[in-house]
């Protein structure tokens, strides 16, 4: 019986450092966080809606908040600190729905207020027109 020595198998040792490389490479660029553009896109957009509200009339300090919130996160993705940007841009969008719900609970009030005296001057009306006393 003949044995039959196969040869080695071809090694790829040459190839290592570059394939190293190329993979280092990959790992690098793929770990760059991104720009947080769709939480600074709802930032604005909420700060948009709080300002058509007129939020400013009942909650200027929670939408100055939201605006300066806006600045830094825009400007923690020009120094690319993109962990700050998307936080910043979260705390931007949270603070301009509170003043935006800040403003809605204000204006209710004003209404309910006003339901209210116009309430107790019926009910007035009603007793004068009765001859009931309070």
């Amino acid at each position: 019986m003949h044995t039959r020595i196969s040869p080695p198998p071809p090694t790829f040792q040459p190839l290592r450092p570059a394939l190293l490389a190329a993979l280092l490479l990959a790992t690098a660029c793929a770990s760059a966080p991104l720009p947080p553009t769709d939480a600074l896109q709802a930032a604005e957009l909420a700060i948009r809606t709080a300002e058509q509200a007129r939020v400013a009339d009942h909650a200027s300090p929670e939408l100055g908040e939201a605006r300066d919130q806006l600045t830094a996160a825009q400007a923690a993705v020009q120094q690319e600190n993109m962990v700050e940007a998307q936080r910043l841009a979260e705390r931007s969008r949270l603070s301009a729905e509170l003043a935006t719900a800040k403003a809605e609970q204000a204006k209710a009030r004003v209404v309910n207020e006003e339901l209210q005296k116009g309430t107790d001057s019926l009910k007035q009306e009603m007793q004068r027109n009765t001859g009931a006393k309070q």
